[in-house]
């Protein structure tokens, strides 16, 4: 046995020591390709060792409820200070070490829970729980583990019964008969979370990779071939999909709530709407709902790479079945530019939506986001419009040329942005299209989730004041990105490398501070966004020197006044009055720091209603109608005609657009454009 054992551990130390030097291979090569073509690339020194160890760390364990103060002191003290020098003499054993301490504190979790299975939970002893770890550091103490997840699974149970029925006299009497079986569940999902990670070996690697490239800057990124086969499907209009939409109920469970007549889902003939699902499986490894994450079930599900998805299902509390699903290529319908007609007082008015700039990666049909809203537009011209809205609200960016091809229709001539690159070199970058395929006034919505190419496209009709921008301060994303194989021969790693950025036509620079839009107008949870100067790796803001002869479209004093006659009526609408007092409330309860909870039923009442009562609020306000009249443009409902299949996302636009508020101040905007035009 001794001689086994011996073996054993002899053949697992050999395995690391190969997997170590594949991983500091692997790294060393990151390091080359970002310290050559990365925008800014920075020396590999303590502040890097820092941020790779803090953000690992955190990663593992983001509730301190893992690894012990004792356990996170040493690691700290043996690697915080020392993994830039690790790394550059290609010596990666700290990432098997610190897997191992990680693994064996979850071991440490499982036995504890384990035991909590059979052990009085003892609701009648006086606990206080936090929960906010910015204000407690690693602490856990051996002797203080059992206590601290005794207290966490308390909280979770009653919780969860109160989740169920929050009338306490109701619970009362009926505490006896639940607590046991939300007991069982909670502790089970908890170990089933633990076996799920200790089964697990990859994706620890990966981490490092992440952290590695993000300490130059949040944008950079690795990807091996699954997760860039993810990234380049979500920046185009078709994409593999299973063609259903799930959603959350209100215990978790993910519920089939939409499934599309012409996807593979519907296809199979064994999946109906209102199914459970249970597990999912790419047929290598299988994830149960329960205990996965839902990162960990959504990647499953959406990676281009997992081509056949088996669902273990359950239909009303019956029996688990499972439906082997074969992806195929769809149009994603929520990730297309659509429009409508606006009218209002005997006056049309154009709306094109633009959720993502979009391309066509593959080459197949050479089609993206510019040209399909150049069509929209040319549509909503036929129904003689007095001038559009552009809704970039909620729009991540995508790809740059897109950008550029969709801002050079709506400008006459000239130059739209400046490009830099990690040589300092500036190129112009000028109107691809002379001319103008729309004359008229044009308004854009953006928000504080409107980034990167939607920046630099807004940005570039506001620097022209060939469209007036109205909304929120928006992310501040002013740089490009482009994924590169760590080798030229490399077909299985990449890194999305931030290699450029890009300059407004007055040498300012949106970097970190965002676009800041002519009319400002307050949005509801505006107070809960990240902004790209929130993350500490994010470039700073700043402009260069360069003089460039543009003609703007309409005068900087004509263009003041209007946005002025904007910022009063907005000023006066009860709707956007009511959005701030919202924001307020949502602020208060989301950033303000909690006190130690009492482990109590009262205080999970009252916590579960104090979220309620707000959800409650934000939905009623959410349903407020604009009273407008909204329609399909004529060329749009002959469209509907032939292909029936699109009017249940047609109609459900529709009703989503009848609740946007912006619409009725950017029609009065259009209007005073109209004026000065004349």
């Amino acid at each position: 046995m001794k001689i086994i054992s011996l073996v054993f551990l002899l053949t697992s130390f050999s395995l690391f020591a190969q997997s170590d030097t594949k991983t500091c291979i692997l790294l060393s090569k990151i390091n080359k390709l970002i310290q050559s073509e990365h925008f800014q690339p920075k020396p590999i020194d303590d502040s890097l060792s820092v941020f790779i160890f803090d953000n690992f760390i955190d990663g593992l364990d983001p509730s301190r409820n893992i690894l012990l103060k004792s356990e996170y002191e040493a690691l700290s003290f043996k690697f915080r200070l020392n993994l830039d020098d690790l790394i550059l003499t290609n010596d990666c054993s700290f990432l098997p070490e610190i897997v191992a301490v990680y693994k064996n504190g979850l071991s440490r979790n499982k036995a504890i829970l384990e035991k909590m299975k059979t052990d009085t939970i003892g609701y009648k002893v006086k606990d206080t729980i936090r929960f906010y770890k910015k204000i407690f550091p690693f602490y856990l103490e051996q002797n203080q583990l059992e206590t601290a997840w005794r207290k966490s699974i308390k909280y979770k149970i009653l919780d969860d019964i109160v989740s169920q029925n929050n009338n306490l006299d109701s619970i009362a009497t009926t505490f006896t008969a639940l607590e046991p079986i939300s007991k069982r569940l909670i502790i089970a999902n908890e170990i089933c979370k633990i076996n799920a990670i200790l089964e697990k070996e990859s994706g620890f690697k990966e981490n490092l990779f992440d952290n590695f490239c993000s300490y130059f800057d949040p944008h950079s990124a690795y990807f091996n071939v699954e997760t860039k086969s993810s990234f380049v499907a979500s920046l185009s209009k078709e994409h593999l999909s299973m063609g259903m939409n799930v959603s959350l109920n209100d215990r978790n469970e993910i519920i089939v709530i939409k499934i599309d007549p012409n996807g593979p889902a519907f296809q199979t003939g064994g999946i109906k709407k209102g199914d459970q699902i249970i597990a999912v499986s790419n047929l290598k490894e299988t994830l149960q709902v329960s205990c996965a994450t839902l990162e960990s079930i959504s990647n499953m599900i959406l990676s281009d790479a997992n081509k056949k998805i088996m669902l273990t299902l359950r239909r009303s509390s019956g029996k688990n079945f499972d439906v082997l699903v074969e992806k195929k290529l769809i149009k994603d319908e929520g990730n297309a530019v659509y429009s409508f007609i606006i009218a209002n007082k005997k006056r049309r008015y154009g709306y094109v939506k633009i959720p993502s700039f979009y391309t066509d990666f593959e080459g197949n049909s050479g089609k993206g986001c510019a040209e399909d809203a150049a069509l929209e537009v040319l549509k909503l011209q036929k129904d003689s419009i007095q001038g559009v809205i552009i809704d970039l609200i909620d729009n991540g960016g995508g790809s740059m040329d897109e950008a550029i091809k969709l801002a050079g229709m709506f400008i006459d001539i000239g130059p739209i942005s400046i490009i830099l690159d990690n040589k300092k070199v500036q190129t112009i970058i000028s109107d691809p299209y002379p001319g103008m395929i729309y004359k008229d006034p044009i308004v854009i919505l953006v928000n504080g989730n409107s980034a990167s190419a939607s920046e630099f496209f807004a940005s570039a009709l506001q620097d022209y004041n060939r469209a007036l921008l109205m909304g929120s301060a928006t992310v501040g994303k002013a740089t490009m990105q482009s994924i590169m194989p760590l080798e030229p021969t490399d077909t299985e790693n990449f890194v999305k490398l931030s290699i450029n950025k890009f300059y407004r036509i007055d040498g300012k620079s949106n970097q970190a501070t965002g676009i800041i839009p002519n009319v400002l107008v307050p949005e509801i949870y505006e107070v809960l966004y990240t902004k790209e100067c929130n993350n500490p790796t994010a470039f700073k803001n700043d402009s260069i020197a360069i003089s460039l002869v543009y003609n703007q479209f309409i005068k900087n004093t004509a263009m003041a006044k209007i946005a002025k006659k904007s910022t009063a009526r907005i000023a006066t609408n009860s709707y956007f009055n009511e959005t701030k007092k919202l924001n307020k409330k949502i602020e208060y309860l989301v950033n303000t720091p909690k006190l130690p909870r009492p482990v109590t039923i009262d205080t999970v009442i009252k916590d579960q209603s104090e979220i309620n009562a707000m959800w409650e609020e934000i939905n009623a306000f959410d349903t407020k109608s604009n009273n407008l009249i909204i329609h399909n443009s004529n060329l749009n409902n002959y469209l509907l005609t032939i292909n029936p299949s699109e009017k249940a996302n047609n109609e459900f636009q529709l009703e989503t657009l009848k609740r946007n508020h912006y619409l009725s101040e950017a029609i009065a905007i259009i209007n005073d454009l109209n004026s000065v035009k004349k």
